[in-house]
């Protein structure tokens, strides 16, 4: 009998834990601010990886900073208008090595919101259909 009440009172405290973390986190998350003008958060994981297990950088296009490629990767992005699938494909010989990898890509363009999410064979395939936006970023 011992043991119910003690698991109860187990279960109850974690519930009440993780009440509390739940409401101390809420107002972090409503304070924080997207930065001005046209920005995107970039990750790309590799194989079968999760994207939010990759680490990610922040593209900032007003003026161009965020990565090695960032001032080509903007001017690619005002081309497309923002879209990362209008991209013009480059044409490049890639191997036939699957070895994938998923480019993910959220933030704001002009104003409007931006969600990108694409697996590519491989980080040649994405490379070429992605242009400067997801190339070497650090």
């Amino acid at each position: 009998m011992t043991y119910f009440t003690t698991a109860n009172a187990v279960r109850g405290g974690l519930l009440a834990a993780a009440a509390l973390l739940v409401a101390s986190a809420t107002p972090a998350l409503a304070t924080q601010v997207a930065p001005p003008g046209n920005w995107l958060y970039l990750t790309v994981a590799q194989s079968e990886a999760r994207a939010g297990d990759a680490p990610g950088k922040l593209l900032l296009c007003n003026p161009p900073r965020g990565h090695a490629r960032a001032a080509e990767a903007c001017a690619e992005l005002t081309a497309a208008g923002g879209d990362i699938g209008g991209i013009p494909q480059k044409e490049t010989f890639c191997t036939m090595i699957y070895a994938p990898v998923t480019a993910t890509a959220r933030g704001e363009w002009n104003g409007r919101p931006v969600q990108y999410t694409k697996t590519f064979s491989n980080p040649c395939a994405m490379a070429a259909s992605t242009g400067s936006v997801f190339g070497r970023q650090d």
